[in-house]
């Protein structure tokens, strides 16, 4: 990835984070996520909001690595750093790769649509121990179905719950972590809410609701977790069948 639209090195180590519009560059994506927000919005008798995207990237001593779930594009997934797959839709229907997803740390990769990015980069950390700590922890994110809440979080799993997860197991401070004004990310809170629970704390509370509309840049909201904990390997068992 050029450094065109990233920001520079300026410490040994960094975490960005990228906001992209749902569906840039894929219009069947875009087409599907107003339907969805459409009716999201009817249900919870809200106004409609920007739907986004997450994507990091890390910087180290040793390169920069993009955090990223994708769908699959074809059996060559360690040229793009992959570290692990899951189901879309439907658990049975994974076997099939158009019904798969990938989560890559892909060393000097790119993000495709990272020029759609609003209000990016955001400079999550510039602690390099916390951005070690992210490419260390990836491998071990939860894979469980796409666009299912099977963690029972009252949000569905997406690319959005593999960023929030690997900042928060990271130690990153996500407290004012908020999409674009008018924006939401659907499933960052899911991700909020697994990670808390296996680090065995609360670090991810008093965070931000990217779930919700970006009303006001300084809106807080109330983030709730279950009372017992959950650690890597439990959450690991619980999705193989």
């Amino acid at each position: 990835m050029h450094d065109e639209g990233l920001t520079g090195v300026e410490a040994p180590g960094t975490v960005d984070l990228y906001w992209i519009p749902l569906g840039a560059g894929a219009h069947v994506v875009r087409i599907n996520g107003l339907a969805f927000e459409w009716m999201s919005a009817r249900v919870q008798r809200r106004r409609r909001c920007d739907l986004y995207h997450s994507a990091l990237v890390v910087r180290v001593p040793d390169g920069h690595f993009v955090i990223e779930m994708a769908p699959i594009p074809d059996s060559h997934g360690d040229q793009r750093g992959v570290v692990a797959e899951g189901p879309v839709g439907i658990r049975s229907l994974g076997r099939f790769r158009i019904f798969r997803y990938e989560n890559r740390c892909w060393r000097d990769g790119r993000i495709p649509d990272v020029k759609a990015a609003v209000g990016s980069p955001v400079r999550v950390s510039s602690d390099a121990a916390v951005a070690r700590r992210i490419l260390e922890v990836l491998p071990s994110v939860p894979t469980p179905v796409w666009g299912r809440d099977e963690f029972d979080t009252g949000e569905m799993w997406n690319s959005n719950s593999v960023v929030s997860w690997a900042l928060v197991r990271s130690g990153a401070d996500v407290s004012r972590v908020q999409p674009p004004l008018g924006g939401r990310a659907p499933g960052w809170n899911a991700g909020l809410s697994v990670a808390a629970r296996a680090c065995g704390d609360y670090r991810a509370r008093g965070a931000k609701d990217p779930g919700r509309c970006s009303a006001q840049p300084g809106e807080r909201a109330e983030r709730r977790f279950r009372d017992h904990p959950m650690s890597p390997e439990r959450i690991h068992g619980s999705e193989n069948p």
